[in-house]
């Protein structure tokens, strides 16, 4: 799996964790469920399940303020959505356009491609967003 691709399943179970705990929820579960009903269809209904138990994990880590338990939630879906990517290829574009289409300000974060290189004593620092560095 190409490191875009693995990016793009990081993105998608953080933004499917976010998502859980806010109005955008029912719009998020059904995308994907249409998604795993198209691409592997035997496994549609137990991710659909999973969905709606994984909804109540994150409201109830988020009343507890359970950072940790978001966190195993977040890598859950990542590793969830990484395996249905490498069955399903073809999968990348359609995934793609369901978290632009329920995570706007996260697309162009999701596009973010850098390559650098440093040779003798060069320094190379990249951000796909804030960066901020204190030398001295």
């Amino acid at each position: 799996m190409n490191a875009e691709v693995a990016l793009l399943a990081q993105s998608a179970g953080t933004t499917l964790v976010a998502l859980m705990a806010t109005d955008a929820w029912q719009h998020m579960r059904d995308g994907i469920t249409r998604l795993w009903r198209r691409t592997q269809p035997e496994r549609a209904d137990t991710v659909a399940a999973e969905l709606e138990a994984g909804r109540d994990d994150v409201l109830a880590a988020v009343a507890s303020d359970d950072h940790d338990a978001l966190e195993e939630l977040r890598l859950q879906w990542q590793e969830s959505v990484r395996r249905l990517l490498a069955a399903r290829p073809d999968a990348v574009e359609e995934l793609r356009a369901l978290l632009d289409r329920l995570d706007p300000e996260g697309s162009a974060a999701r596009r973010v491609t850098q390559h650098a290189t440093a040779s003798g004593r060069g320094r190379v620092y990249q951000a796909g967003r804030d960066q901020h560095i204190t030398e001295r």
